[in-house]
């Protein structure tokens, strides 16, 4: 991960954002225990006192939510460093997190499951929390991309390998709401996953941003980052469809999926614009069509954000950005229709067919009174029309710098006030150009522009196979036969010796390999050996990973030779009953959440076994002097030769885990 004390913009930014969620945190606890006291006192006085106490608590409340908004809409920190004259692009802030202590659940459970000692697998702990740690200030490109998909991947594995679905292992995980600064708590895993997954498409949305709009490619890269991003926002509301998180819920998710392809097709009509649009008939009607595409979704990203419930926690400047941008790009729509009109008159050379089929298409309707071809030919209807364009032109701009100049955060970005008071100016001028003295005696209005575009643009899914990673607990033996739901008895000796050249028993199966055929009066089945049983080592070599063939070979290394062997059976799996966890409310997730927060401090500071607790942003920290270091995370492992097979991370997960 980067260096989360170095002194950029962005790292400033992330820094501003978890100081506002301790903040938030402190305010929310006291309205949680003002609210309390309210319900359980009788007192007149004391009530009196405790409502006024909520008012200051509720104001800090909302400026400290108002400061995080201002965080949200300072998009001029992530846009590329080059001069542009573009509207700034919207990226997602990262969601802050608490440390995580893995050591003693894992290490605990090591011991008590897998019947192994724990004490070997501190290195990958270790790995892990460090993974987690680098997580926290991903570098803004494909490295970070694949370092937060890796930790993902990587979850699945913790997850099948540790987290039983009859129980909780008592590890809380603490994720801070990107648009509120509410802390959400649960024990649950699957908050883990689903706030990476947040965290991916957020860092695709700041890698568009970065993108240099003033080249072809940096456009088509933006264009491909506001896709990705959309596609990981979309998976995770398809795949956790009961997030805890204002953020991560269905409805906001769903804006957010909206708002990133509508800046993926700003970008595109950008990249058609980029060489410069030429004052031509046909390429005035592609780029009227284009234009007037990017208005209507910006118009849709829009109405999206002012219904309930997403209108209560998204930023409002993120909204008047959405309506300055609709209002916008419909009067640069009207602007190139103007110029059509008005600039172009139709010649005996042109083909009259074409150009009337060509602005047929931009309209639904006309004017009562008004043929297109008619239009096409009489000079006066011409200008009349393309006046009446440019008059509706002038008004949406207007409209998109009375927005602008209302919104305090959009009012400061000077680029955003230069680009709409050019176009604002370039109408005017162009309104100028036609004004005559009987301008008062056309009423006519004008139509609305059907949007069209030749560049679709989609989501595009992640792509989590094409990030390679290995098992860090793969020593504990595959996936299939060695994870959390399955139960084993510990590990027997038995003492093998050849009678009459046999063993007993034959073997089958993959790895690792089971007894099969055994012989019930033979010496292995009177020290215990038992049909099914597992051979987890041979001779003191752990095969957990080896096939019949390499067993058998093992076996014939040795001769006539006794050699012990160490087997484990399958237990019944008893279903037990699932310990406590926070998880989400619709009347009290907020005071719930804070409930485990002190529930774990409380527990910290009784058993005082926890660790020290490192600064809340440090970057690279050894969590054991043994752990291999977080510059050499693996990224990319090849698979290890004695591997038969591989089980991806999400095999074992039923249908009911992908819910809250």
């Amino acid at each position: 991960g980067c260096n989360p004390l170095a002194e950029t913009g962005r790292s400033k930014l992330q820094n501003q954002r978890a100081v506002l969620n301790q903040q938030i945190l402190r305010a929310v606890r006291m309205r949680t225990g003002a609210e309390n006291l309210l319900r359980a006192t009788t007192n007149n006085k004391v009530r009196e006192q405790v409502l006024l106490e909520l008012s200051f608590v509720n104001s800090d409340l909302q400026i400290l939510k108002e400061e995080l908004e201002g965080l949200n809409i300072s998009v001029e920190v992530y846009q590329n460093t080059e001069e542009t004259f573009s509207i700034p692009l919207v990226p997602l802030g990262l969601k802050e997190t608490k440390e995580v202590d893995f050591t003693l659940p894992l290490k605990d459970f090591i011991l008590e499951h897998y019947s192994e000692d724990s004490s070997e697998y501190e290195d990958e702990i270790a790995d892990l929390m460090d993974l987690r740690q680098a997580c926290r200030t991903p570098s803004r490109d494909e490295a970070g991309i694949e370092m937060l998909i890796s930790y993902f991947l990587q979850l699945g594995y913790v997850e099948n390998r540790f987290f039983p679905p009859t129980r909780h292992m008592g590890v809380l995980f603490t994720w801070y709401d990107s648009f509120t600064g509410v802390p959400v708590c649960q024990q649950n895993l699957l908050l883990e996953k689903a706030s990476i997954l947040f965290n991916i498409g957020a860092l695709y949305t700041q890698i568009g941003t970065r993108c240099n709009r003033q080249t072809q490619a940096g456009l088509e890269n933006a264009v491909d980052a506001f896709q990705r991003a959309a596609g990981v926002l979309s998976y995770l509301k398809e795949t956790f469809t009961h997030t805890p998180s204002y953020d991560m819920s269905p409805a906001m998710l769903n804006v957010l999926v909206k708002m990133m392809l509508a800046q993926a097709q700003e970008c595109v009509f950008e990249q058609i614009g980029l060489p410069g649009i030429r004052n031509e008939f046909f390429t005035l009607v592609k780029m009227t069509q284009e234009v007037a595409k990017v208005g209507e979704v910006y118009m849709l990203v829009n109405t999206a954000m002012n219904q309930e419930p997403v209108k209560e926690n998204i930023p409002y400047s993120w909204s008047k950005l959405a309506q300055i941008k609709s209002d916008h790009y419909k009067a640069l729509a009207h602007y190139f229709i103007a110029t059509i009109l008005c600039d172009h008159e139709l010649q005996s050379s042109d083909d009259e067919d074409q150009q009337e089929k060509a602005l047929s298409q931009l309209y639904n309707y006309m004017p009562e009174g008004l043929i297109v071809l008619t239009v096409l030919k009489d000079k006066v209807q011409r200008k009349q029309l393309g006046k009446a364009h440019l008059r509706k032109a002038i008004v949406y701009h207007e409209e998109a710098l009375r927005v602008c100049g209302l919104c305090k955060k959009l009012r400061n970005i000077d680029v955003l006030q230069e680009v709409l008071t050019a176009a604002h100016k370039r109408s005017l001028l162009k309104y100028a150009e036609q004004e005559t003295e009987d301008d008062f005696l056309s009423l006519i209005q004008a139509p609305d522009i059907l949007p069209k575009t030749e560049h679709k643009i989609e989501t595009i899914a992640p792509q989590f196979s094409k990030v390679k990673v290995k098992d860090f607990f793969h020593r504990l033996g595959p996936l299939t036969v060695f994870s959390a739901k399955q139960r084993w008895t510990a590990p027997r000796t038995i003492h093998i010796h050849y009678e009459a050249g046999e063993l007993g028993f034959s073997l089958k199966g993959g790895s690792p390999v089971q007894i099969y055929c055994l012989d019930p009066v033979c010496s292995a089945a009177s020290m215990g050996l038992k049909e099914g049983d597992y051979i987890v080592s041979v001779g003191g070599v752990d095969c957990k990973w080896l096939g019949v063939n390499e067993v058998l070979e093992k076996f014939k290394n040795v001769g006539a030779q006794p050699i012990d062997i160490e087997v484990i059976s399958c237990q019944d799996t008893a279903a037990s009953m699932h310990s406590k966890s926070a998880t989400y409310s619709v009347g009290m997730q907020k005071t719930y959440s804070l409930i485990c927060l002190a529930m774990e401090e409380d527990k910290i500071d009784q058993t005082k076994k926890a660790p020290l607790k490192l600064p809340f942003l440090s970057w690279g920290t050894k969590n054991r002097q043994k752990a291999a270091s977080t510059l050499c995370l693996p990224s990319a492992v090849a698979g290890s030769s004695q591997i038969k097979k591989k089980l991806s991370p999400f095999t074992l997960l039923n249908t009911e885990s992908s819910l809250y």
